[in-house]
């Protein structure tokens, strides 16, 4: 059989459904857009980045996303290929042009002659072959299905942080400049103690949207709102993100706490509020964050918004390959496995396509090697776990213990080499 369907355009379906394509198969890819949008979605093209328009770090001998973002890159992914056209600076991260990102991988997807877009809204789990990426707000009659074949969901929130226009930051109140003195992408907002004190008294008495059914233990830790983790005391934004550390202006000064400001697009007419996702109203959002003096009178291109998040009870569902165990060739991918981050959910597409492309070869299953962020991610989701979370790419995954090296740097730097050796050697098993 060579024809295969993929539902959801997102990140992690547009990566399954280009690699399939690639391997030769006739893909049906399924999407709702542009007809109708998530609650948190607004563009009409695919593979839309909601909460932020970062990949994160670019080390790859550092940091374990960046480790895996270059096995990404030596497995073909075409997330990695749309970023990097889509670059915009942003230090030693790889933050991207949002809507160029989009559009770049959107044209691929309509201009590949093995895939054929269908605008429809898939009420039940398709028939095998097939992927299902419908992303983790998934709702109505298959997110129904959904939890009849895999025993249920869980789920936590999420949130998104301000963007404000770049004219309006005020500039005698800020300075450009990177973390000790690396590169000039960000704006930095400095304040002094008795401004960030006026600061947190607001924020932490802010009144937030009203959220259904809300419990605190759902926050998922890499996506906790601003006002949340205030709450635990008023130094923690300042050993967080607003941290002071590395940060001088061109006299030389430091400051008790400073607000980073990202680039949103390549013209650099937006920024983003770096690490304040919140889920503030709308007006509490503009009366708190214009007590920071740059931002005094900044205009609010969009506001920060909290939403739930829906995933799967993976361990108890999918088998490492993302293969649905109940199935003989239904397959999960994205955020709704429980991989966390759109370098992760992206990732997770890439490798549901290769082991679906091998099994209808009629090749033996082929998971990628133990101490590779890709093989470790994937037996992540599917070890017995009680207290099933979702899981970010870091080095905690590749064994460091067991090189029994106390120097973080050089134990990263041997985890990242050796990765990228055995995801060479799995690319190469694969051509096979």
């Amino acid at each position: 059989m060579n024809k295969v369907t993929v539902v959801g355009a997102g990140l992690a379906g547009c990566e399954a459904a280009w690699h399939l394509a690639e391997q030769g198969f006739q893909v049906t890819l399924c999407d709702i857009k542009p007809k109708s949008f998530t609650p948190a979605h607004s563009n009409p093209d695919f593979a839309e980045l909601v909460c932020s328009n970062s990949l994160k770090s670019n080390d790859v001998f550092g940091n374990a996303c960046g480790l895996l973002k270059q096995e990404m890159r030596v497995l073909g992914s075409l997330t990695m290929a749309a970023a990097e056209q889509s670059a915009v600076p942003a230090g030693g991260a790889l933050a991207v042009d949002r809507e160029r990102f989009a559009h770049i991988i959107t044209q691929k997807i309509k201009q590949h002659k093995n895939i054929e877009i269908v605008c429809k809204e898939v009420g039940s789990v398709p028939a095998a072959p097939a992927i299902v990426a419908t992303g983790p707000l998934t709702a109505g009659a298959l997110a129904g299905d959904i939890a009849s074949v895999t025993g249920g969901g869980l789920h936590f929130y999420d949130a998104s942080a301000p963007i404000v226009s770049a004219d309006s930051i005020d500039m005698l109140h800020a300075f450009s400049g990177g973390r000790y003195g690396r590169g000039d992408d960000y704006i930095n907002c400095p304040m002094t103690r008795e401004q960030y004190k006026a600061f947190y008294a607001a924020l932490t008495s802010a009144e937030r949207a009203q959220l259904h059914s809300f419990e605190k233990r759902e926050i998922f830790e890499g996506c906790m709102p601003l006002e949340v983790m205030a709450a635990r005391g008023e130094d923690t934004l300042r050993f967080g993100p607003f941290k002071p550390v590395g940060l001088r202006d061109e006299q030389g000064n430091c400051f008790y706490a400073v607000l980073q400001l990202r680039k949103e697009n390549l013209e650099g007419s937006a920024y983003n509020l770096v690490g304040c996702q919140t889920n503030l109203k709308f007006g509490e959002q503009k009366r708190v964050f214009s007590l920071i003096p740059a931002l005094a009178h900044a205009e609010f291109l969009r506001y920060g918004v909290m939403h739930r998040n829906t995933f799967i009870n993976s361990p108890q569902c999918l088998g490492a390959d993302f293969c649905l165990r109940s199935s003989d060739g239904v397959y999960f991918a994205g955020q709704m496995t429980g991989v966390e981050g759109y370098v992760e959910s992206a990732a997770s597409g890439m490798l549901a396509a290769i082991h679906l492309a091998r099994r209808l070869k009629g090749k033996p299953l082929l998971l990628p090697p133990e101490h590779t962020v890709c093989g470790e991610l994937s037996r992540y989701i599917a070890a017995e776990n009680k207290n099933f979370q979702p899981m970010n790419a870091n080095f905690g995954l590749l064994g460091g213990a067991a090189l029994n090296i106390r120097d973080k740097k050089e134990r990263y730097k041997l985890l990242a080499e050796r990765a990228l050796k055995y995801i060479t050697e799995y690319k190469e098993q694969l051509c096979q």
